[in-house]
């Protein structure tokens, strides 16, 4: 009898580690987006450990999908980085029949073939999952007017006291906004004037700022009067809740709007458990926890305050040379001069 306990004693031993082995999913995606309490009830309802890896920008995200060495489940990426993603073959398509929640969101929502950037050929790589425009925060208390354009960013007044967002493709197309130009093309004889506009925004600004957090501290611990909003209302929400005194404008000229959606990495390890945390973020619980939390809206319900008609909202798309922004971007950062950028 003992050693027939034994027997079984050791043979559990052995059988053990991969009876207690538990599946990993691993997601790469923005601050906000997956919250640890959010998380930790995915883990305990499906048995499973969540890896969180964040990117504060576009240019962060594709740099670490790029990285051979990492390897990601899951990601949350704009309508724009979705089709340039889909292009490089680095999404797999998404098996609708799989999510049985998108019933949940708002018909705008569910038509993914009325979204730019979402199906190719037939397939759908990307769910929608939150959204929201570029706007401009303003220091109620240094401004008694609210800003109205763009332009404002550069205005002498406010030099030193601007934050503006360091990405290179979002960068390029606010300043081409404030040039009144199409922002997601620039002729190759338009883009001097383009350069020129960014290296005066930089030295109007106090500094770039990459994650909303971020933004938060810089505005708080430092007297600035704008603010270039990547985040829209997730930072007004974050400002509001700081005892910031500000306020929220939509310029004349229209903001840049993004549209983040959930997509499967090619490289996924565990395609059932990508399409479990796509279906649970599209529960009730999930995306309204996430708007009162973040202050962005959902696809699950009319945000409470909604954008007017009357305001013009730019989706983003690809531009015409990301790898070329991304590179003068970084010398235009660094301090380059004008003439150092453009090749005679």
């Amino acid at each position: 009898m003992q050693t027939r306990t034994l027997i079984t004693i050791l043979l559990l031993s052995f059988l053990s580690p991969p009876l207690l082995a538990q599946d990993v999913l691993r997601i790469l995606t923005w601050p906000g987006y997956a919250d640890k309490d959010l998380i930790s009830a995915f883990e305990a309802r499906n048995h499973v450990v969540v890896e969180v890896t964040y990117v504060g920008t576009d240019d962060e995200l594709r740099m670490k999908l790029a990285d051979s060495s990492s390897k990601f489940d899951v990601i949350a990426a704009n309508t724009s980085e979705i089709q340039l993603l889909t292009r490089q073959q680095l999404l797999l398509p998404l098996q609708l029949n799989r999510l049985s929640n998108r019933g949940r969101q708002l018909p705008r929502f569910r038509q993914l073939q009325d979204i730019p950037g979402l199906v190719t050929d037939g397939e759908a790589y990307g769910i929608p999952f939150t959204y929201s425009e570029m706007g401009l925060i303003y220091n109620r208390k240094l401004l008694a007017t609210p800003p109205d354009s763009l332009n404002s960013l550069w205005d002498p007044r406010w030099k030193g006291q601007v934050l503006a967002y360091d990405g290179s493709n979002h960068s390029f197309s606010l300043a081409r906004m404030a040039l009144d130009k199409p922002p997601f093309a620039i002729p190759a004889a338009e883009l001097p004037e383009t350069i020129d506009k960014l290296v005066a925004l930089r030295r109007n600004v106090l500094t770039f700022y990459s994650l909303p957090e971020e933004s938060v501290s810089l505005f708080t611990q430092n007297k600035v009067a704008l603010l270039y909003a990547n985040y829209g209302r997730q930072q007004l929400k974050l400002l509001q809740d700081a005892g910031a005194d500000v306020g929220y404008v939509i310029p004349r000229e229209g903001a840049l709007a993004w549209l983040d959606c959930w997509a499967i990495s090619r490289t996924t390890k565990n395609r059932n458990l990508a399409e479990k945390w796509i279906n649970y973020t599209l529960e009730p619980q999930f995306s309204e926890s996430f708007t009162a939390r973040h202050g962005l809206a959902n696809t699950l319900v009319q945000a409470a305050v909604d954008t007017p008609a009357a305001y013009k909202l730019i989706w983003l798309e690809p531009v015409e040379d990301e790898q070329l922004r991304n590179e003068l971007w970084l010398r235009i950062y660094d301090g380059d001069v004008p003439d150092s950028l453009v090749q005679p």
